[in-house]
C-alpha cells in the first residue's frame, strides 16, 4: 500500500484544528513535498524526519513522497507534526501496519536521533481531540501529564520513534502519564506586610472584590508596588473552566511549569516598562504569540511606573481592556486571544518623586501635567479605582504589624462579596460588578434612587465625569455595598465610589 493517513492537531491562537496527515509514495525521482499551508517549520519537517527515520533503525523509501495536511486551507504551524508525518511514511511505505493507530492522535517534533520532543499547545490540541471524538493521543514524555488533565481522553507517552514503531508493530507497551501530585499550597507575598496605606488597602479591596482595574499614584516607596504584588493574595482560586483557559494560554507560550498542573491561582505578569507593544498585546512573524496581556487572562496584569511605558504600548490596551479580547491581524491570516485582566497601574506623581511626598517637590507643574499625561485620559477614564498613596510614617512603619490583616481575611471578604455579586446576576449572564453593561445598571430594578445619585449626576452634567466613568461609579458602588453585606448600595457607598474613582473627598 503506498498511501497512509494518520491524525494530529494545528493549532491557530489558543483553538485547535483536527488535521488529517495524508501520505503518498509514487514511483519516480526520489522528492519529499508537504502541501497543505505549512510554514517554515513544517518545511524543514522533511530532513528531520528523514534522519530520525533512518537513525532509529527503519528503512528509508527512495520514491517520490507527497505529504499533505488537511483541510489544505488551514495554516499549520510549528514542529508537533513530525511524529505523525513519520508515522504516515512508514505506513504508506508498508513498514507499519497503522491498524494500532485508527483514530489515535499523533503530536510530537523529532530530534535527528530518533527521540521525540515536546512541543508547545499540548492542552488545547488534546482539548481539540477530545472535542472531535477522538479519545487516544500519543504525546511526547515531557507533555503526557499536560495532556492528562484533560478527563476522558487516555494519553500515552513515547520519547523516542523507535518505541512507538515498536507498539505499532510488535505491541511494545507505550510510556503512562506520570501521577499527579498533590495541589501546592498557597504561597506568595501576603497583604499583612504592607505597612499603614488604609485607602490604599480598601481600594485593593474594592477592585478584588468587584474585577475592576486599578492605579495607585504616589511618591516611591510607599507601598504601590507591594500592594499591587499583593492582588493576587486576596483572589479566589480559579473554576474548572478558567483554569482550562488559563492553562491553554501559557501551554501555547511554552511557559507551563514541569510539572503539568492545572494553574489554579490568579496568573501575575509584571512587564518591565521597555516592553514594546508586540510583548503586551501579542505579536511575531507567522503564528502571533499571545503576550503579557493574554497571559494575565482571569488574573492581574500590573504595570510599574507606567508613566514610563511607551505611549503605544499604553494606548494598545484601551480596546482589548473594553472588549476583554485580543485581535492580532497578520498578512496570512488572524488570530484572537482571551484577554480578561485586571489592569493594575503604578505611578510616581512626577519625574524627581521625592519620597517625603508632594511637599517637597521641586518639578515645575508643567513638569508635573506632561509626566502625568503620559498616561492618557481615555486610558485612565477605564480605570474605576484611582487611588494616590500617602509616605509611610514610622508610627506605621515600626509598628508590630499585629492590627494589619491578613491576605486570608481579607480573602475571605472578597470571596463573599464575589459570591453575593454572582447570585445577583446569575440570570443576566454576569459574574463580577465590573462585567455588568451600564444601561443595565441605569434601568429598573437595578437603577439607583435619584436622591443617592445626586452628586454623580451633578459630576456628569459638569463634564468632570464622563458617561464610562458615571457607569463605572454605579459598577464600583455595588461592589462597595456587596463588601458591607447590604443589598444595594446607599447614598454612602456612592460618595465612596466617588473617591475611589476620582481619588478626591466626597
Amino acid at each position: 500500500m503506498s498511501y497512509a493517513r494518520v491524525h494530529c492537531v494545528g493549532l491557530v491562537g489558543v483553538t485547535g484544528h483536527v488535521v488529517q496527515v495524508e501520505a503518498d509514495l509514487a514511483p519516480g525521482l526520489p522528492a519529499v513535498v508537504v502541501s497543505g499551508l505549512p510554514d517554515t517549520a513544517l518545511h524543514e519537517a522533511r530532513d528531520r524526519v528523514r534522519a530520525a527515520v533512518v537513525n532509529s533503525g527503519q528503512r528509508w523509501p527512495n520514491r517520490r513522497i507527497t505529504i499533505n495536511l488537511l483541510p489544505a486551507d488551514l495554516p499549520k504551524y510549528g514542529s508537533a507534526f513530525d511524529l505523525a508525518i513519520a508515522a504516515a511514511l512508514l505506513g504508506g511505505a508498508g513498514e507499519l501496519p497503522l491498524t494500532a493507530l485508527e483514530r489515535v492522535v499523533l503530536l510530537g517534533e523529532l530530534g535527528l536521533d530518533g527521540t521525540v520532543r515536546p512541543v508547545r499547545g499540548v492542552l488545547p490540541m488534546v482539548t481539540a481531540a477530545a472535542r472531535a471524538g477522538l479519545d487516544r493521543v500519543i504525546v511526547p514524555t515531557e507533555n503526557a501529564a499536560e495532556a492528562a488533565m484533560i478527563p476522558g481522553v487516555r494519553v500515552r507517552a513515547v520519547d523516542t520513534l523507535y518505541r512507538l514503531v515498536s507498539f505499532v508493530r510488535d505491541g511494545t507497551p507505550l510510556l503512562d502519564p506520570p501521577v499527579a501530585g498533590p495541589p501546592p499550597g498557597p504561597d506568595g507575598p501576603d497583604l499583612a506586610d504592607v505597612a499603614g496605606q488604609g485607602l490604599g488597602r480598601r481600594g485593593l479591596e474594592v477592585a478584588a472584590a468587584g474585577g475592576h482595574h486599578l492605579a495607585l499614584f504616589g511618591p516611591p516607596g510607599a507601598g504601590k508596588t507591594m500592594l499591587a504584588e499583593r492582588l493576587p493574595s486576596v483572589l479566589p482560586e480559579l473554576t474548572d473552566e478558567a483554569a482550562l483557559e488559563v492553562t491553554a494560554l501559557h501551554s501555547v507560550a511554552g511557559l507551563l511549569p514541569p510539572d503539568g498542573r492545572l494553574l489554579r491561582r490568579p496568573p501575575f505578569q509584571a512587564p518591565h516598562h521597555t516592553a514594546t507593544v508586540a510583548a503586551l498585546v501579542g505579536g511575531g512573524t507567522g503564528l502571533a504569540r499571545p503576550g503579557a496581556l493574554s497571559l494575565a487572562h482571569r488574573g492581574v496584569l500590573f504595570l510599574d511606573e507606567a508613566a514610563e511605558f511607551g505611549r503605544g504600548a499604553l494606548e494598545a490596551l484601551r480596546q482589548p481592556l473594553e472588549s476583554g479580547r485580543v485581535r492580532l491581524v497578520r498578512a496570512r491570516g488572524g488570530t484572537e486571544y482571551p484577554a480578561q485582566v485586571q489592569l493594575v497601574l503604578a505611578a510616581n506623581p512626577c519625574p524627581c518623586a521625592r519620597a517625603a511626598g508632594d511637599a517637597y517637590c521641586e518639578c515645575s507643574p508643567l513638569a508635573r501635567r506632561r509626566y502625568l499625561g503620559r498616561l492618557s485620559g481615555p486610558l485612565l477614564d477605564r480605570i474605576d479605582v484611582q487611588v494616590t498613596v500617602l509616605p509611610v510614617r514610622a508610627a506605621q512603619l515600626l509598628a508590630t504589624g499585629e492590627g494589619n490583616e491578613s491576605s486570608a481575611v481579607v480573602a475571605a471578604r472578597v470571596a463573599a462579596a464575589r459570591a453575593a455579586a454572582a447570585e445577583r446576576w446569575a440570570g443576566l449572564g454576569r459574574r463580577l460588578n465590573a462585567e455588568m453593561p451600564g444601561h443595565l445598571l441605569r434601568q429598573p430594578p437595578w437603577r439607583l434612587p435619584p436622591a443617592d445619585t445626586t452628586q454623580l449626576r451633578g459630576r456628569l452634567d459638569s463634564g468632570s465625569l464622563s458617561a464610562r466613568g458615571f457607569d463605572r461609579v454605579i459598577r464600583l458602588a455595588w461592589t462597595i455595598a456587596d463588601l458591607d453585606g447590604r443589598a444595594r448600595p446607599g447614598r454612602d457607598d456612592v460618595l465612596e465610589a466617588i473617591g475611589l474613582r476620582t481619588g478626591e473627598d466626597s
